[in-house]
């Protein structure tokens, strides 16, 4: 098995522009140093907000080997907490998701609050200190209706994307929603291979027939090419929303792990509908017209975003082995939105549930010519595949700092 050393040998070694060696994308060595220096390191988008609208609501989130409970308190604030009874470890929550009261072991009842304190363990003794037996908190912020976690013990710093998830999240009314239907799919891939696949749009004409009617393949459009250069209807689209408020310029973060750009849909189409019009005619935004486009963010590792003017669509990525990815999609809409009056299902998922069956077929298809002795690694376009570089470069990058101790990984806010 491929030791840490390996990794960083490999990595400082890597062909620039050009795709990973065979080993980073199927070995297991290599899928644990992942999970340890990047997905058990960095903030994870979980849920949307609105998922767990009352106290007592939780949710059952796993990254790899760990078990979060992610539940609203009766103060109102969302917390997370490893799903392990302090007695002898047992998981407080069986379930994917439901409401307590309190969260309640199953084996031996010893009983928490919805803040993680510990209120009652029978017949404990006299000595016993509940104070020093609640439950372990994981990092948790709740930015503009999505949940993030940091399974860490020191996390990132996180305020600078907070900020501006705030503010190019404003015109989208997240918290007032509600998930009006989630897809969950197995892609037998590697998660970065997930992530290269949705980072470039070079593929599209040949494989998303659906999606094309509406998404933009320019790859200027969503800046993904090494030119620096939006075309002039993505300029002229910025200049119209920002106007009204929706910030919407091309940003991405210091160190490359998030991105937010607000592009124009192909003919001015509203939404990713068949039809080009709006999905949902109850929206779950402020924004004045409905062709506002859609406002793109990604977040490494873990998801990347479409807010549109009339509903949200939220992706979230999570490794479950070195060759099999779990993609979870929720579409939301505004919370008084009633099915079949404002908005019909299958006119409201029909585009990204083919999308994303068609991302599976092309990931595995991927990941199995990898695996061929034959394989080397390729070079990138430079005019539709500047996202790969940007995601394989931020990868590399990241995961070398991680491994030599840079000060990136692990310093306070």
């Amino acid at each position: 098995m491929l030791r840490q050393s390996d990794v960083l040998s490999t990595l400082m070694r890597r062909k620039p522009a050009h795709s990973l060696v065979q080993d980073l994308y199927c070995a297991p060595g290599v899928f644990q140093v992942d999970m340890e220096h990047v997905w058990y390191r960095e903030w994870l988008f979980a849920i949307p907000s609105c998922e767990i609208p009352k106290p007592g609501n939780y949710i059952v989130h796993e990254v790899g080997a760990y078990s979060v409970v992610i539940v609203r308190g009766t103060d109102g604030d969302i917390r997370a907490f490893h799903n392990s009874c302090r007695h002898r470890g047992s998981v407080l929550c069986k379930s994917k998701k439901g409401s307590n009261p309190k969260l309640v072991c199953p084996y031996h009842q010893w009983t928490y609050e919805l803040d993680g304190r510990l209120l009652w363990a029978r017949d404990m003794g006299p000595d016993f200190d509940a104070s020093k037996h609640g439950l372990k908190p994981v990092h948790c912020v709740d930015l503009s209706g999505l949940v993030y976690i940091c399974l860490a013990e020191t996390a990132p710093p996180i305020a600078d994307f907070a900020a501006e998830t705030a503010r190019y999240l404003a015109p989208h009314d997240l918290v007032n929603s509600k998930v009006a239907f989630e897809s969950t799919i197995i892609e037998k891939g590697n998660w970065k291979l997930v992530w290269e696949n949705n980072r470039e749009c070079y593929h599209c004409s040949g494989n998303h027939p659906s999606l094309c009617r509406t998404f933009p393949e320019d790859p200027r459009a969503i800046g993904n090419n090494d030119s620096g250069e939006l075309g002039g209807l993505q300029r002229d689209h910025t200049a119209r929303c920002e106007a009204v408020g929706a910030a919407s310029a091309y940003l991405e973060g210091p160190h490359g792990d998030w991105r937010f750009v607000r592009t124009p849909l192909l003919d001015a189409a509203e939404s990713y509908t068949m039809t080009g019009k709006v999905a949902v005619t109850k929206p779950n935004s402020t924004l004045p017209f409905r062709d506002a486009g859609a406002l793109l963010k990604f977040k490494y590792p873990g998801c990347w975003n479409h807010f549109l003017s009339d509903h949200a669509i939220v992706f979230r990525v999570t490794p479950i082995g070195p060759m099999e990815t779990e993609v979870s999609t929720k579409w939301l809409v505004h919370k008084d939105a009633v099915e079949g009056v404002d908005y019909d299902l299958t006119r409201l998922t029909e585009v990204w549930l083919a999308t994303n069956d068609e991302d599976r077929e092309v990931v595995e298809n991927n990941q199995r010519g990898i695996l061929s002795p034959a394989y080397e690694p390729g070079p990138y376009s430079p005019t539709h595949e500047g996202g790969n570089i940007q995601f394989v470069d931020w990868y590399a990058a990241h995961l070398i700092r991680s491994i030599t101790g840079g000060p990136s990984v692990v310093a306070a806010e």
